[in-house]
């Protein structure tokens, strides 16, 4: 996996991040409303830094030794490998934020103002939370149909599916699993379903509750 950042800096100390890595689903007021997946295929978000796989996966580990698979583990490895953590990063596409939200994206979640986004942690922790808890309620049934199998020798589970929404939009993950794998996508930068269904695979993920179409209080941001 190749990827290049147009702004680029890293946070003096990890731990930084993880001060900022409160309960979004607190966080967050979800409002639940009328929602429809016919057109989520291009939703996609994730643009990551240059650098080979096995020295992300190495300095992956050393940042995060202590998380596992939790949640949090989920959130800060899928962070870590977009940006680094970096909350201020904005790709080349115009991918921003921690976890590279395009802008189509955050919008579907109530954000509309690019820096006030980069500008406060908490709302990006608060985004991603709610975008994996609207990925989580559109494609739930295909978590259920899909868990444990295997797909073009990955093994399916719900953290993997997750992740592979949030790159790829889970109208695309619908039709990569449905179609066992014969339907494939992969973003600007070559980046595949079947990589992320192998990379973030295994995290508990029971945390994110299923939500139809929860978007971002930003008013508890704005103090």
């Amino acid at each position: 996996m190749r990827r290049k950042i147009a702004k680029f800096s890293i946070l003096p100390v990890f731990a930084g991040c993880m001060f900022f890595s409160f309960s979004t689903r607190e966080a967050a007021n979800l409002e639940i409303e009328g929602y429809s997946t016919s057109n989520l295929d291009l939703n996609y978000t994730v643009a990551l830094v240059e650098e080979s796989e096995l020295a992300k996966d190495q300095s992956l580990e050393r940042a995060l030794p202590e998380l596992g698979k939790s949640y949090v583990g989920f959130k800060e490895a899928l962070g870590f490998k977009e940006s680094r953590g970096n909350y201020q990063t904005i790709n080349e596409f115009g991918y921003m934020g921690k976890y590279q939200f395009g802008i189509g994206t955050l919008e579907l979640l109530g954000i509309y103002n690019s820096a006030e986004f980069l500008n406060s942690p908490q709302l990006q922790e608060a985004a991603f939370y709610t975008n994996a808890s609207r990925n989580k309620w559109i494609l739930i049934r295909d978590i259920a149909r899909f868990e444990g199998k295997v797909i073009n020798g990955v093994k399916v589970t719900e953290s993997g599916i997750l992740a592979a929404a949030h790159l790829a939009g889970p109208g695309s993950v619908k039709k990569y699993l449905r179609s066992w794998g014969a339907q494939s996508f992969s973003d600007a930068f070559g980046t595949s379903i079947r990589n992320y269904l192998k990379k973030f695979g295994g995290y508990d993920t029971s945390f994110v509750k299923p939500e139809k179409n929860p978007r971002v209080d930003i008013q508890a941001f704005r103090a």
